[in-house]
């Protein structure tokens, strides 16, 4: 077992990027634009869902501009089995009408102007900073990531900004972007919630969960 935060961290690195090294965003999408509607939708939804959405949404309604002109009601309809299709479809509408009023119609390439947009907290910013830009401006928090840094003993804290906080200090900066693709496919793959599959893990050796989990 690796005692050492900052050791078990790289060796993890190491080793998820080896068993996963076609990982990458799950949100199918086209550009920037896109990126950041399907983030919008993908919150309390599986980004199968969002992609089965975006595919008949993005051909229908590709700019900005289009979601613009769609009505509220319109709008909900289209986006009705992801979830939460009331407040997303406010919030795309907000996040759109925005984008044209202060950025042209381009979506922002800095943390503090995507935070100003409709639906957009940290992660979904971050998602679109790394995914669609290539700016590692943090690490994405969700559930696999929160999730796996907890098991795997790199994080105490239980919200996503601390969780978030301890990560940026444990992860080198070079690695924030891919760091949360690996997590999720293992997380997907092997580190389930209910019942995972410890036999067949490749960091099950420097897990200090494992005997808590089988």
């Amino acid at each position: 077992m690796i005692e050492d935060r900052d050791a078990r961290t790289k060796e993890i690195i190491k080793r998820l990027k080896k068993e996963y090294p076609d990982a990458h965003c799950a949100l199918n999408h086209g550009n920037p634009f896109q990126l950041l509607i399907a983030t919008i939708l993908s919150a309390q939804c599986t980004d199968e869902r969002v992609n089965i959405v975006t595919a008949e949404l993005f051909r229908k309604y590709p700019t900005p501009q289009h979601f613009i002109e769609l009505s509220q009601t319109e709008l909900e309809k289209e986006i009705h089995s992801t979830g939460f299709f009331r407040n997303k479809a406010k919030n795309i509408k907000a996040a759109c009408e925005r984008l044209i009023a202060v950025y042209g119609g381009e979506v922002p390439q800095n943390m503090e102007d995507l935070l100003t947009l409709g639906g957009v907290a940290r992660k979904t910013a971050n998602v679109v900073m790394g995914n669609a830009f290539g700016i590692a401006s943090g690490v994405v928090v969700d559930t696999h990531v929160s999730r796996l840094s907890q098991r795997l003993g790199l994080t105490e804290q239980k919200t996503a900004e601390k969780i978030e906080d301890d990560l940026q200090r444990l992860v080198p900066k070079k690695h924030w972007v891919m760091f949360p693709h690996w997590f999720i496919t293992h997380g997907r793959r092997i580190c389930n919630a209910r019942k995972p599959l410890c036999n067949e893990c490749v960091l099950a050796d420097i897990c200090p969960s494992r005997n808590d989990l089988v």
